[in-house]
């Protein structure tokens, strides 16, 4: 073991010693070194950032910062240690233009200033208007990541063709929900696969980015298993430039288990959970809306997921019937006469044939 002063620092409030062997590598170093002076209470406010698209040439650090270790490794990442009068600056770059940006200071005043400056003009514009942001949660070792992805968007009066006119009454008004409209915080799609669900959320995140922000859970079963993690999630994530809150909307994607008729019995406390995010005391704590997809029918489902009032809408998003179909198609070639699926369509459009596996939705490449 040996005790390893921090570079320009000769005294702490607590001492910190680190092990040092053979399996560690320059890097391992680093995030010791900028761990060292918030450990030991010298620096003792941190702040973190996560940036996407970074110029090459962004310096990610102020100017007068004094780099004193750097660290690169053959897939093209690098780590930076920079120090400043009264703060560390940790920087990792990664081959596809994220980075990861952490600084500690002697007040917290000064960690936000560096890392203001440090972020200033870094990244590259956000994409052109057909993509939306989006985050993505998941359980990782030290608790619940979220990252956050530009995503494709289509504005709903592009895409509104794909649905049938027995569900595009309610989907235009579900589009065109406010904060003032909300009444239940469920979102239910369901419909076999193909019908275009997915695409639906995508565009759903788009309608409301001015006032909601959409997270896609990855791991759902996770999510209602572990009550930390959930309570993380529906904490949230907020931005400190937003002026005020916005609401929040989680995507739980094919959660078939979670809300079926046996759900109390296969997943434990699973359901009970959820029901207590849309409506119990967990969702009075932040504005939290659910939406859901599930191959089920509805007949099937849980009562207690379909209830009067716990849905803000409840859609079967299902296939076009034929006239719809050849209408977007153009042609009527391998339409069945009871329609076809959006996901069946965009085949048949690109030439494949639709075979009857994919109509039954056994082709997991037809996500739509």
């Amino acid at each position: 073991m040996k005790e390893v002063p921090f570079p320009g620092q000769e005294s702490a409030e607590l001492p910190m010693n680190i092990w040092i062997d053979d399996s560690d590598s320059a890097i391992d170093v680093i995030d010791a070194l900028a761990l060292s002076p918030f450990a030991t209470g010298v620096q003792p406010w941190s702040r973190l950032a996560s940036l996407e698209r970074v110029r090459p040439d962004a310096p990610l650090r102020p100017p007068h910062g004094r780099v004193v270790r750097t660290a690169q490794i053959e897939d093209g990442s690098e780590s930076r240690l920079i120090c400043g009068d009264g703060w560390t600056l940790r920087v990792i770059r990664h081959r596809n233009r994220a980075a990861t940006i952490s600084v500690t200071a002697i007040s917290e005043e000064l960690a936000r200033s560096v890392l203001k400056e440090s972020l200033e003009g870094a990244e590259e514009p956000e994409p052109e208007t057909d993509h939306v942001d989006m985050g993505f949660w998941w359980r990782g070792s030290h608790g619940g990541t979220r990252s956050d992805k530009p995503i494709t968007a289509q504005p709903w009066q592009d895409i509104s063709g794909n649905y049938s006119a027995s569900v595009r009454r309610s989907l235009e008004d579900l589009m065109a929900v406010t904060p003032a409209d909300v009444n239940g915080r469920l979102i239910l799609l369901h419909g076999p696969p193909g019908t275009g669900k997915t695409t639906l959320l995508r565009t759903l995140a788009k309608q409301w980015q001015d006032w909601c922000q959409v997270d896609c859970v990855l791991d759902p079963e996770r999510l209602f298993d572990e009550p930390g993690y959930l309570m993380e999630v529906a904490v949230g994530y907020d931005n400190d430039e937003d002026e005020k809150q916005r609401w929040r909307l989680l995507v739980l994607e094919d959660c078939d288990e979670l809300i079926s008729a046996s759900a109390k019995t296969q997943t434990g406390q699973g359901l009970s959970r959820l029901l207590n995010l849309t409506d119990g005391l967990l969702g009075q704590g932040r504005d939290v809306l659910v939406a859901i997809t599930t191959n089920e029918d509805l007949a099937r489902l849980h009562p207690a997921v379909v209830r009067p009032g716990r849905c803000l809408a409840q859609l079967e998003v299902g296939p076009l019937t034929r006239d719809e179909a050849v209408s977007w198609l153009g042609h009527a070639d391998g339409v069945g006469p009871s329609g076809a699926t959006l996901a069946e369509l965009y085949a048949l459009r690109s030439g494949r044939a639709v075979t009857p596996s994919t109509s039954a939705g056994e082709n997991t490449g037809l996500y739509l």
